[in-house]
């Protein structure tokens, strides 16, 4: 059986050990939803639904989760949670959100919101949530703690970023969601890339070598920003820590 034949009876199997129907999941318009949207699919052909969760959020984004629901035939609902944001914005900080100037504190509130409303309709159908995280961002702590790294099951959560891109071409993703440039859409113009510093090629070559141990032939200083986000970033991979007394 091939790797996603794997993925796809995984999740079947995880979500009938939780004795539940099928599962929910946010659909972004980027290649790591869409490769997750493509599994439960296949998994769950009529027991799944893909929220739209816009939050201030590119158009073109919404278009491509859109595009990627009509191929695949997935039911979806639309939840749009930038007054929610700004509302809570507002609360905190005692001033108007403005787009423009956002900081690590309220970007952060984007992904939380979402995981507030897959937990929702989890809830409500008896779904589990299905994460979209691969391990080249795990690995660089490269996800919102409580947000899109609150979620039930991870299908690609040992899969690095090349891997996914791979698996998305065997599923039919449209190219113009595996080609474009990854982005978790918190400001205007964000990519992934510039902000780890590393792109995802290098990163996932460095993943590789720490793995192997074989370091040969990459950048030494490189690798070392590598090792050091792995090192802060442990607190988000793991269960919270409790006293022993």
């Amino acid at each position: 059986m091939n790797l996603s034949g794997r993925l796809i009876e995984w999740l079947k199997s995880e979500v009938r050990s939780a004795s539940a129907k099928g599962c929910v999941f946010g659909l972004s318009g980027g290649i790591d939803s869409a490769v997750v949207g493509a599994l439960c699919k296949k998994a769950f052909p009529h027991d799944l639904l893909a929220l739209l969760l816009p939050c201030h959020s590119r158009a073109e984004d919404l278009l491509h989760a859109k595009e990627l629901a009509d191929k695949f035939a997935i039911p979806t609902k639309t939840v749009d949670l930038s007054e929610a944001n700004d509302v809570l914005y507002k609360l905190y900080e005692e001033k108007d959100f403005d787009n423009k100037q956002v900081d690590l504190a309220s970007a952060n509130l984007r992904p939380r919101l979402r995981m507030l409303s897959l937990y929702y309709y989890a809830n409500k159908l008896n779904y589990l949530v299905v994460g979209t995280g691969n391990k080249s961002e795990a690995m660089m702590g490269y996800f919102t703690k409580y947000g899109d790294g609150g979620v039930d099951l991870l299908p690609l959560a040992n899969l690095i970023k090349t891997q996914v891109r791979a698996l998305a071409q065997e599923l039919g993703v449209p190219p113009v969601i595996i080609d474009k440039k990854p982005s978790a859409g918190l400001w205007p113009g964000q990519t992934d890339e510039e902000e780890m510093g590393i792109t995802y090629d290098v990163l996932d070559k460095i993943i590789i070598g720490l793995e192997k141990k074989e370091l040969t032939g990459l950048e030494p200083k490189l690798v070392g920003k590598v090792k050091q986000k792995i090192a802060q970033t442990e607190h988000k991979r793991r269960l919270p820590l409790s006293f022993l007394p």
